[in-house]
């Protein structure tokens, strides 16, 4: 008999269970953590510097981290403990909250050294309303995804391909057109596009998708001269060092002056006013130049070990919402990583998103923690990893598989946590 303690569960989605309820994933929370005091103690490191330029008070920039890192903690609190059930049925007054941020961001005044409408200003309070857009896109498409899956309907296109499709062209028109934020466009749709992958969306259908982003894409660059002159930069960032490519080759700079070893924690030239963004868009480069190729490699290798716990948890996901809202959040991190370290070293264009978890910014950090909230409370029921059974055992034991259209995420899982594949 089961103790107490590990037959409670959260409430599941209507027809699912969840299973039984077991010790979470606290590998994953604390490299979570480790990323998050590594992002503090740079920001608190370059912060004399920061504050020189801006002229406030030496505190001011990790105060201000200080109070986003606590509200980060709140967050990854109650997405931990709020039930899959009432989480999913929080979706609309989500996207309704993000399309208000979103509409207040396009209509406010803009602060003049930040000229795009991303930002909801009010007096000292700062709001980045994408941020928030990905975490309501992330809840919405599990729980639509799952009802198409349980429905059967996944194929159908006016029920499940159509609303992803204007979700799609939203995006691209608000985020990518008017908030000329192309690089967390990317990050929304890599998120959707490994969602539906993962749900068994056919692949002509993914193939469509794929060629009106890149279309859309192709467009939102060409008729846009700063996207040109970066992607101009990217393909030849000597020649515009003075002008556009400012910031790529002072980036590439702060890099290459790490060395081996680093300057130091408590040594940057980069950080006095030569790098811009430094502790946003660039902190990578000054972590690289403050702590070298083996701290880079080091931070690498941490978020390696996050999105690999990302994976495991997925594959054992006990059910489809759980499994794609945690491949959700792989993508997510995942692709914004890669966008943010890309960006510093040379091998992709000047995008302006943020390092998870390392780069100072509350919106972010604050909606990264809860989509880790989630993580961790799906991690807290995650079932056995069986071992490839042949299909012959497979029928006999009632046909438990973990694919979909051969596409879902690889790893058995079992829908009855009393029995075991094959036993």
């Amino acid at each position: 008999m089961q103790p107490a303690h590990s037959r409670r569960r959260v409430r599941p989605l209507p027809g699912v269970d969840l299973g039984r309820k077991h010790r979470p994933d606290y590998w994953l929370l604390t490299i979570s953590a480790l990323l998050l005091a590594i992002g503090l103690m740079v920001v608190y490191a370059i912060s004399p510097a920061l504050s020189v330029a801006t002229h406030v008070g030496n505190n001011y920039y990790v105060g201000k981290q200080l109070i986003a890192i606590l509200l980060s903690v709140i967050a990854f609190a109650i997405t931990a403990q709020l039930p899959l059930e009432r989480l999913h049925s929080l979706h609309k007054p989500l996207l309704v909250l993000a399309a208000l941020a979103t509409l207040m961001a396009l209509v406010l005044p803009v602060d003049p050294a930040y000229p795009a409408h991303r930002w909801v200003r009010l007096g000292s309070f700062s709001f980045q309303s994408v941020e928030l857009l990905k975490f309501a896109v992330l809840i919405w498409l599990a729980g639509l995804l799952r009802e198409r899956i349980v429905s059967g309907t996944i194929s159908d296109s006016a029920k499940t391909f159509q609303p992803i499709m204007m979700a799609l062209v939203g995006i691209g028109i608000v985020v990518a057109g008017i908030q000329s934020d192309l690089g967390s466009t990317g990050v929304l749709v890599a998120m959707m596009a490994a969602m539906v992958f993962v749900a068994g969306l056919p692949l002509k259908r993914v193939v469509t998708i794929g060629a009106i982003v890149l279309i859309g894409a192709t467009l939102a660059v060409a008729a846009t001269p700063y996207r040109r002159a970066r992607l101009e930069t990217y393909l030849h960032p000597q020649s515009n060092c003075q002008s556009s490519g400012y910031q790529a080759c002072q980036a590439i700079i702060a890099v290459g002056s790490g060395g081996f070893i680093g300057l130091g924690l408590g040594s940057s030239v980069q950080a006095y006013g030569y790098l811009p963004e430094a502790a946003n868009d660039s902190i990578f480069a000054i972590y690289a130049e403050k702590f070298g190729f083996i701290g880079s490699l080091l931070l690498l290798a941490l978020f390696i070990c996050l999105f690999a716990r990302l994976k495991t948890i997925a594959e054992r996901a006990p059910d489809d919402f759980s499994r794609l809202l945690v491949v959700g959040v792989l993508a997510w991190f995942s692709v914004q990583t890669i966008i943010n370290i890309g960006a510093m070293i040379g091998l992709l264009p000047l995008k302006g998103i943020t390092l998870p978890f390392i780069s100072y910014g509350g919106t972010s950090v604050v909606f990264m923690a809860a989509a880790i909230g989630l993580v961790f409370q799906v991690s807290r029921y995650t079932s056995f990893s069986a071992p490839r059974i042949s299909s012959d055992v497979m029928k006999r034991s009632g046909g438990y598989d973990n694919s979909r259209d051969g596409r879902r995420v690889r790893g058995a899982y079992h829908p009855n946590p009393g029995g075991r594949l094959g036993a």
